[in-house]
């Protein structure tokens, strides 16, 4: 055991005291750090790289319900995926929006009563306010017909929401520090020692400095190392095994002009999305493999690539072939080993196990889907509340994400998707030096946030402009309040701008970071309100 962290077992004055420390920077672990926090505990979140570096921006980037495991009979996962999903489209207008799915209806596969039966079942499993319910069409005589092959001539429609999955993580890693939360990023939990009711945690930072963190309760965040860190850092014998299933997805030239998603049957049972993308594109995925490897190195492989262009071609007039593909991403979910021979099948719902090292309460998460990170979060508060006899009640239902509270701004109407436009119009009226593209990246990007990158319109100063639409104001903002250190961290995380601009424009934003010196490391409560 280092000196350090022995002294500090010892009971040598740590560098922080803390209710809980948060080890991961996923969705799951910045949700859990929020609901905490927002109930008076004083939490500290570690992660061994950026928010959302990895399973949590790799996803479809859908906030839904999951159709598809109705044949599964996970009723309980979609009923409670479709409440959140009305739950989140209030809680972050500007980054999650309704999204109309098309699913073209191949006689070949299910049958129409089947499918008819899971979409009322869709539609009905839980209340829905914000979203239209399904409906039969004629292809020949809807927009998503012109670009499928003719014999497909009857299809379904139905809603669910598309979601920036690495903001998502983000805002509320954001929120939780504006609640006082302590955030590292860059920090690597190395060490953990229960002791006394107490967990004494050692995380080492980029610059290579150590950090005690005196802690009476421990989660277990850690997406795909959760087992990994069980047996590393909390040296425990006999965790829970995790079942890695790498989902891979492309990105293509813009198929279509309309405005609606398409949902393909698969002869092999699976379905695959070809999805409307940041406005130029169109993003195809995903693929269930499983995954033997270290969980970082994932990468798409060449049969994925030829899968995926493959099924959406059975159904695209124009085909889709490999080279087409402009950018592709992978990421690892970890799964619930539910002995299911399928990885398709595989449980997507997730557990809590609390277990009391010497007295000392640890919560580790297993499974889970981005769509019900928010229940997730608040059944952990509920659990760790109780385990620390704090009296904090759940509160997030309710609560909007920063940037998502427009009234600042507009009178809102009620209706997240209306609002949102609304608020694109005033934004565009307050800071008239805006062109039209920046006014609806930044709408969509950051909501009410904008606030803070523009300070008085008045006499706004933007800076250089480092990259086509993007100045050095919007970068000081996301280095000092949205944990930002290189130019990946902003163009592939905190917006996909990597996608839209050329090597040499991404170039001159990472030579703006190297003339900065580095970002500092945020570990405070730097985040902003709106």
């Amino acid at each position: 055991m280092p000196e350090a962290l022995a002294a500090a077992a010892a009971g040598a004055t740590a560098d922080h005291e803390a209710d809980v420390v948060v080890v991961g920077g996923g969705i799951n672990g910045a949700g859990i750090a929020r609901d905490l926090a927002g109930r008076g505990l004083s939490v500290v979140l570690a992660e061994q790289e950026d928010l959302a570096a990895h399973t949590s921006s790799a996803s479809t980037k859908l906030i839904h319900g999951g159709l598809r495991y109705l044949e599964y009979y996970e009723f309980s996962l979609v009923r409670k995926a479709l409440a959140e999903r009305e739950v989140l489209l209030r809680a972050a207008p500007h980054i999650i929006w309704p999204l109309r799915f098309v699913m073209p209806h191949d006689p070949s596969m299910r049958p129409v009563w089947m499918i008819r039966a899971g979409l009322f079942l869709y539609d009905h499993l839980a209340r829905r306010e914000l979203l239209p319910g399904s409906m039969t069409v004629r292809l020949a005589q809807h927009p998503a017909g012109a670009p499928l092959k003719p014999q497909f001539r009857k299809g379904f429609v139905y809603s669910d929401g598309w979601v920036d999955d690495a903001r998502l993580v983000v805002l509320n890693a954001m929120d939780a520090a504006g609640r006082g939360a302590r955030i590292f990023t860059r920090t690597r939990c190395t060490r953990v020692r229960s002791e006394s009711g107490a967990w004494t945690v050692e995380l080492d930072g980029r610059a290579g400095a150590t950090t005690l963190v005196r802690a009476r309760s421990l989660v277990n965040a850690a997406g795909p190392w959760a087992a990994q860190f069980l047996r590393g850092p909390a040296g425990q014998a006999g965790a829970r095994a995790l079942r890695l299933v790498k989902g891979s997805h492309i990105v293509v030239p813009k198929l279509f002009s309309h405005d609606h998603a398409y949902i393909f049957q698969n002869a092999d049972g699976r379905i695959i999305f070809a999805i409307p993308y940041e406005g130029d594109f169109t993003l195809i995925g995903t693929t269930d493999v499983e995954w033997k490897g270290e969980a970082a190195a994932v990468h798409i492989d060449d049969g994925e690539v030829a899968y995926l262009c493959e099924q959406v071609s059975r159904y695209l007039a124009r085909p889709v072939s490999p080279g087409d593909v402009v950018w592709s991403y992978s990421g690892v979910r970890p799964l619930i080993d539910d002995e299911s021979g399928n990885p398709a099948a595989a449980t997507r719902d997730y557990r809590l196990e609390l277990t009391r090292e010497a007295g000392a309460p640890l919560l580790s998460v297993w499974g889970g889907k981005i769509t019900t990170f928010r229940k997730l979060a608040e059944e952990a508060g509920d659990e760790l509340c109780r385990a620390l006899a704090h009296g904090g009640r759940a509160w997030t239902a309710r609560a909007p994400l920063p940037g998502g509270d427009l009234s600042a701004w507009i009178r809102p109407s009620g209706r997240p998707d209306t609002d949102i436009a609304l608020f694109r119009q005033a934004l565009a009226r307050r800071a008239p030096q805006l062109d039209g593209g920046t006014v609806a990246r930044w709408s969509r990007c950051y909501g009410s946030l904008v606030t803070h990158i523009l300070g008085d319109t008045d006499r706004a100063d933007l800076g250089a402009e480092v990259a086509p639409g993007l100045h050095e104001a919007e970068l000081r903002y996301l280095r000092d309040h949205e944990w930002a250190c290189c130019a990946d961290d902003v163009l592939w995380r905190r917006s996909k701008l990597g996608l839209h601009f050329t090597a040499a424009e991404r170039a001159a934003v990472a030579d703006w970071w190297a003339r900065q010196g580095g970002a500092p490391q945020r570990a405070g409560a730097g985040a902003v309100a709106g």
